[in-house]
């Protein structure tokens, strides 16, 4: 009986142990970029959450837009064992040292929303179709001002995002598709003369800095005309442009709203398309690209092979990114409510009341 019960309890050790170092292979590391956007707390929750349904551990961390926080939180990672990595990026370039100890530690990396550059450590990339969105962006000012059938001239303002952002190329290049034509022919005007993507790119989206560009802008440009458009590539970008333009008396009964894009669809953003003053967003639904992130860990720890749509877009300096594109939908006031409630349960008609 003593032999029978030792071997009983080295069995029950040996498969505690077992048990021990299979949790532990179980450890998924998600690298998101800020908590100052709603967008990415809503991403990391809904990807964490997902990933935890399907059991695996994960290890959550926000970098709060500086670098060096990003790179020390994957190298802890790395330490800790994670067996994937899954990141947003704060600067895409920035990452190629600390994932050459990803490669070397055979971690599979996957770039969230956000292309990692010059690295051939990236093994998928899972985001929305980014030039679409500059496409759709464009439209929605396009189909407001109706310019395929009014003479014009109107005048126009341009914003891009991050230039540390590789997304940020996409959705200008996308936009200057649609509005270049314009631009040539002389139906939009922009007056300040800035069109080349280093002039109006916006440092980490930053409202402020939208908001203080934009300032400059009315006082050297604006003092005797009208703005009638500002293409904005973001929802936080869109906020400090309508606080400039508000303060010089946009939005007033003398002088209508400019019609100003977004993207996201943050709940104040929403908002404000329906109160009348923002006049667009793009509505990525961040819940889909965290359910095709998880998908893809899920292969990849399984074994298997993630699901990919696109081979050939995603040329990161070193590699093609094999990728998923997500479908991304213009927002405006007459389909948001249907879109954003009815269709998706994305919000609540109370919260976009409140």
């Amino acid at each position: 009986m003593k032999k029978v019960l030792a071997m009983v309890l080295a069995l029950t050790l040996a498969l505690s142990i077992v048990g021990m170092a299979a949790a532990e292979s179980l450890l998924v590391g998600v690298c998101m970029p800020t908590k100052s956007s709603a967008r990415w707390i809503d991403d990391g929750n809904n990807m964490k959450a997902q990933l935890e349904a399907k059991g695996y551990e994960v290890d959550l961390q926000y970098g709060e837009d500086i670098i060096e926080n990003q790179v020390a939180q994957i190298e802890n990672m790395i330490t800790k064992g994670v067996k994937v990595l899954v990141i947003a990026s704060i600067d895409g370039e920035s990452l190629t040292a600390v994932l050459e100890k990803a490669k070397d530690a055979e971690i599979p990396v996957i770039a969230y929303d956000r292309l990692i550059r010059n690295t051939d450590a990236v093994s998928y990339y899972a985001t929305f179709d980014n030039f679409l969105v500059g496409v759709q962006q464009a439209t929605t000012i396009v189909d407001a001002l109706d310019l395929p059938n009014v003479e014009g001239p109107f005048n126009i303002e341009l914003f891009a995002g991050s230039p540390d952002d590789n997304n940020a190329y996409f959705f200008f290049n996308g936009s200057m598709s649609v509005l270049q034509p314009y631009i040539d022919e002389g139906k939009l005007v922009v007056k300040s003369g800035q069109t080349a993507f280093d002039q109006v790119a916006t440092l980490r989206w930053d409202g402020a800095t939208a908001q203080a560009r934009m300032d400059n802008i009315i006082t050297a440009n604006y003092t005797d005309a009208r703005v009638d458009a500002i293409l904005s590539p973001y929802d936080g970008i869109s906020i400090g442009v309508l606080a400039a333009v508000k303060n010089v008396g946009y939005g007033s009964a003398d002088q209508a709203m400019p019609i100003i894009s977004g993207q996201d669809a943050e709940l104040p953003s929403v908002k404000s398309i329906l109160a009348g003053e923002q006049y667009s967003t793009i509505f990525k639904d961040t819940r889909t690209l965290a359910a095709k992130a998880v998908e893809m860990v899920d292969a990849v720890l399984t074994g298997s092979e993630p699901s990919i749509n696109d081979t050939t877009t995603y040329e990161n300096g070193v590699k093609v990114v094999p990728s998923f594109l997500c479908e991304p939908v213009p927002i405006d006031a007459t389909n948001a409510v249907q879109v954003l409630v009815t269709d998706s349960a994305y919000y609540t008609m109370e919260q976009l009341e409140q």
